[in-house]
Order: C-alpha cells, then structure tokens, then sequence
C-alpha cells in the first residue's frame, strides 16, 4: 500500500541558475535553427564559467544559419536573463563554438526512407506523469516550487523589485495527509541580491513573493522559512559556479514525485525522443486524469534508435483507475501516433517553441498561441472517455 502520511520535498531554480542559464542558451540556439529550417537537427551542449560559453554538439542545419547568428543567440539569451556582471556579461563573455556536422551514421537511423518510417534519435526511456493535486495536474511541491521563482522573476524583469539578482533557488517540504498535501512544513529560498541590502531586508521580500503563491494556510512556520542560510549570496550565475546543459532534470520534470528517463531535455530538436516522448507521455498521463479516468497516472515510453515505433508502453495508475488498466494502454496507442513522426506531428513540435522550456519546468504550463507548451493542451479529453 502507497503511504498515506508523509512529507515530500521538490527544488526548483531560477532561470539565473548557472545551470539553466545553459539550458536557455542551447535552447535558443535549436529555436535559431528550426526558425531557418523546421526538420533541423541539433544537439547542443552548453558551458558557462566566468565570462566564456563553451558550445559543443552537432547539426544537420541550413547554411544559412552561421555562426555569429548561433553567437548572437546565445548572448541575448543571456541578455534577456538580466546578466550585467564584472564576472558574467552578455556583451563580454567569450563565446568559443565547436558545434559540427551530425554524424551520418546517426542520420541514417532517423531518416525515413522508401519502406522506413523516420526512427527514434536515440535508444532510451521517457517518463510522463500527473496528478490531480494542481490546476496544472502536477505534484504541489515542484508546482510551488517553481511558482515562487517565477514571480520573483517576474518582478524583477517588470523593474518592481531592484536588489534581487537573477540567480535563485527555491524548496518546499510538503505535509500530505491521507494522501493529499496540506501545507508546507519548511520553505527555502535563496536568492542572489545586490551588495547594499542586509539579510532581512531579502527575507522580507521573499516572504511577500512566498505569500502570494502559497495556497492560503499552507505557510510554514517562521522557524522553517529560511532565506538565503548562509546569510550573503551576492556573486551569482556561472561567476559563481560552472553551468552545465541538462544537469537540472528533476526541476524540469516532476521534482522527483515520478521517475525520469535517461535523457535531459533543452538543447535537443524534436527528432529525438529524449524531449518529444517525454512530452507525448505528459500529453498523454494529463489528458488520461483531466478525463476523470484516473487520479494519478504514470506513463513510460521506450524506443530503439533507428525504430519507428515504441518497444513498449507502460500505464501506472497507482491503484486509482476507474476502467482497466489494460485497456487503457490500448487506448492511449489509438488516440495519438506515438512514431516520432506522429508526436511531432500530433503537437507540432517542428517550431522555434522551445527557449520558454528551459526554466521553471516543461510540464504544468499553460499553452501558448506559438504552439509552445502544446502537450499541455486538453484536448482529447472527450475522445478518451467515448473509449470507455
């Protein structure tokens, strides 16, 4: 039997995070290639230490995307984060690229051809999960999480607030009674400030920003709202700690309330199953608990590269399904082609949609008239339950 008392603990980080200002930078270098080229392939790692990017990876790209413009890409993203620092400046920081051609014996396997659908970009397992805990069907503890940071981002951005920096993390422990969370036990923010502003002076404004997403009653208590532990974070971002592509997968998917493939996500094009099964199997498990069909609901995709369609499909409903488990598997096979050519297709993941993923996670949003965040659209709610 599932536990039904407990307390559950999700991190997320801000979009100044070393890390994800990696993951920002890689995914708007796809989003420059996929601009020029829909079918563009590209893979790009990021690495951002003091003033200098390091850009690794491969394409099978147009031409016409050259090198300064991938440059150019990777300094507005930085720009647009808020990075003006001595030691971390979108205007000064050395950009060195190795990006280079995709390997043919990759592209061989993705290809279609005469009697050969397009295959996976790559061997590996995809998670997708949700829960009806949330408006957005995620877990609460990541949900609020991320809202917190987002706020304070927004904020900021907007000009409202003046001593906070980009770079910031957040952490919420949740109480869950019988199953179902009830309130935060403990709540940590770091967040990176100006030199003049004292301790305090940050916790209350975070308390403000904490306040407001919080759902009412749900704040912990004084002793267990920690701001900013070690008392100073003025130097943030990759001045501070090395960054890296890929290495925040927790805080992009589920905050660790359902496992994860093997894959990160930012920095990939749609042809690899790494990001498009991913989001296929939200679409799907959200879908599967906005139906009514399930209160919780685990999805796992799992593909050979080279191959068209999946090796297999797992559904999880935790003992919550209100039809049979087998049954709904099948279902879910008929309602949505889940070839790498079919969830393109069926989510229209061909488009320069992707540098809003890259922080406060690529689940739980609401859609976007670009088409981003398409796998959390609604829209084949009507079509599970007539299968039923």
């Amino acid at each position: 039997m599932p536990k039904q008392d407990y307390l559950f603990t999700s991190e997320s980080v801000s979009e100044g995070h070393p890390d994800k200002v990696c993951d920002r930078i890689s995914d708007a270098i796809v989003d420059t290639f996929l601009a020029a080229d829909p079918m563009s392939r590209v893979a790009v790692e990021t690495l951002a230490t003091t003033n200098r990017i390091v850009l690794a990876g491969e394409k099978r790209a147009p031409e016409s995307v050259t090198p300064e413009m991938v440059e150019a890409a990777a300094r507005k993203a930085i720009k647009d984060i808020g990075y003006e620092q001595i030691g971390f400046h979108w205007n000064n920081v050395v950009i060195e690229n190795y990006i280079h051609q995709q390997s043919g014996d990759i592209a061989q396997g993705v290809d279609s051809g005469k009697d050969k659908d397009e295959g996976a970009g790559d061997q590996g397992i995809m998670f997708g999960y949700a829960v009806n805990e949330t408006e957005a069907y995620m877990p609460a503890p990541i949900f609020y999480s991320h809202k917190i940071l987002q706020a304070m981002a927004e904020a900021r951005h907007a000009n409202k607030i003046l001593d906070l920096g980009p770079d910031a993390k957040s952490q919420i422990t949740l109480k869950y009674v019988k199953g179902k969370p009830v309130g935060a036990t403990s709540i940590v923010v770091s967040t990176q400030h100006s030199n003049g502003i004292e301790q305090a002076e940050v916790r209350e404004i975070v308390r403000g920003f904490v306040n407001e997403v919080m759902p009412k009653d749900w704040m912990c208590d004084e002793e267990h709202f920690y701001v900013n532990p070690t008392g100073r974070f003025v130097i943030g971002g990759p001045d501070g700690d090395c960054g890296l592509t890929g290495r925040k997968i927790i805080v992009d998917t589920y905050g660790g309330s359902a496992p994860h493939g093997g894959g990160a996500f930012s920095g990939k094009d749609p042809s690899k199953v790494d990001r498009s099964a991913a989001y296929a199997s939200r679409y799907l498990a959200k879908n599967v608990v906005a139906a009514g069909i399930a209160d919780e609901c685990l999805i796992q995709l799992s593909y050979a590269i080279g191959v068209s369609k999946p090796l297999s499909v797992y559904v999880d409903t935790f003992g919550t399904c209100k039809v049979d488990e087998v049954k709904l598997s099948k279902i879910i096979q008929e309602v949505m082609d889940l070839s790498p050519r079919g969830i393109r297709e069926h989510l229209g993941l061909n488009k320069p949609i992707y540098t809003p993923t890259s922080s406060y996670g690529h689940f739980g949003r609401n859609p976007r008239k670009d088409g981003c965040f398409s796998w959390e659209k609604l829209d084949i709610i009507d079509e599970l339950k007539s299968a039923f």
